[in-house]
C-alpha cells in the first residue's frame, strides 16, 4: 500500500476537513478525495463521513487511524535507522582474520576508525585463513583479514600489506652470538611453530624445505605472544612476523643469510555482496592504513 494514501488519511483525520488537509499537504481538494476513496477501496470499508462540520471518522476509521499512526511512526523510525547507519552514527563490522591480523593490524585500524565513528561496534573472530574465508562465502563475517593466495571465486580479494617473517631467539641462545647466521645452521635446532594447517605455517615449512633444512618442531601454539613467550622461558626458537616483535624484552629477532621469508595479507569480502556502510568505511580506513 502506497504510504501517502495513509499519510493523507491521517491528515483529514487529524484536521476534520478535506479542504483543510489538502492545503496542509501541498495537493489539491480533489486528489486529497482520490487517495481518500483509494485507502477506503484498499480496505473495503469507509473511512470518513462527509457532513456540514466536515469529516468525520468513523468507526472503523478510528481504528484505522491510531494503526495508520502507529505504520508511520515505524516507517519513520527504519529512516532514521537508515540514516544513522549511513551517517556511520550506528552500524556494526562484522571481522575476522587470523592471530597476526586481530593481534597487530585490526587493533590499530579499528582506534583509528572509532576516534571518529564511536557508535559503530566491531565483531571479531580469530581463526584461520581457511575458515575465516569461509565464514566470509557463508555472510557470518563481512570482511577477512587473510594468508594469500585465496583462489575462492565467490570472494572479492584486495592486497592489504606485505609481512615479513623473522627468526626469533631469547638474547642467551646461542646463535645470537655468532656473527652470521646460515639456513644450515638451523637444522635440527628446536623450534616453537605455528599450528600444522595454518596458512603461515605452510609457507615458512616450504620455505625450509626449499632450502634444504628440516628443523625440529618441539611444540606449536595459535598465537604469536604465546609464541614469544615460550620463546623467552624455554630458550626455543621460532618463526613470528615481523609486526608481532616487541620493542624490548629479552626475545630478539636474527637475519638468516638466503632466507628471506613473506607473505601478502589481503582484505576479502564476498563478491556478490554489498557491504553495510560502517564495513565499506572501514576497509578503506583499513587500506589508509596499511594498504
Amino acid at each position: 500500500m502506497d504510504l501517502s494514501l495513509i499519510r493523507s488519511f491521517l491528515a483529514v483525520a487529524e484536521s476534520g476537513a478535506i479542504t483543510e488537509a489538502a492545503e496542509q499537504i501541498g495537493i489539491t481538494q480533489p486528489a486529497l478525495s482520490r487517495r481518500i476513496q483509494q485507502l477506503e477501496h484498499h480496505l473495503g470499508v469507509a473511512l470518513l463521513t462527509r457532513g456540514r462540520k466536515g469529516a468525520v471518522l468513523t468507526e472503523i476509521g478510528r481504528l484505522v487511524q491510531s494503526e495508520a499512526q502507529a505504520i508511520v511512526a515505524r516507517y519513520e523510525h527504519m529512516r532514521e535507522i537508515v540514516s544513522d547507519h549511513q551517517r556511520l552514527a550506528a552500524g556494526s563490522v562484522r571481522i575476522g582474520g587470523g592471530a597476526t591480523a586481530v593481534s597487530f593490524i585490526l587493533p590499530e585500524a579499528i582506534a583509528a576508525f572509532q576516534a571518529t565513528h564511536p557508535q559503530v561496534r566491531f565483531q571479531m573472530r580469530e581463526a584461520g585463513s581457511t575458515e575465516i574465508a569461509a565464514d566470509v562465502v557463508a555472510g557470518h563475517l563481512e570482511l577477512g583479514v587473510v594468508t594469500l593466495p585465496v583462489r575462492d571465486r565467490e570472494l572479492h580479494v584486495t592486497p592489504l600489506t606485505t609481512d615479513r617473517i623473522v627468526l626469533v631467539a631469547r638474547r642467551d641462545h646461542p646463535l645470537v652470538q655468532r656473527r652470521r647466521v646460515r639456513i644450515q645452521d638451523l637444522a635440527d635446532q628446536a623450534f616453537v611453530a605455528f599450528e600444522a594447517g595454518s596458512a603461515l605455517r605452510q609457507i615458512i615449512d616450504s620455505k625450509l624445505r626449499d632450502a634444504g633444512v628440516e628443523v625440529k618442531v618441539v611444540m606449536e601454539l595459535r598465537s604469536i605472544p604465546a609464541i614469544l613467550r615460550m620463546v623467552s622461558t624455554t630458550g626455543n626458537l621460532a618463526f613470528v612476523s615481523q609486526l608481532g616483535m616487541p620493542r624490548e624484552g629479552d626475545v630478539v629477532s636474527l637475519p638468516v643469510q638466503g632466507l628471506r621469508i613473506e607473505r601478502r595479507l589481503a582484505v576479502i569480502a564476498r563478491r556478490a555482496a554489498i557491504l553495510s556502510p560502517a564495513a565499506d568505511a572501514f576497509a578503506q580506513r583499513l587500506h589508509a592504513l596499511h594498504g
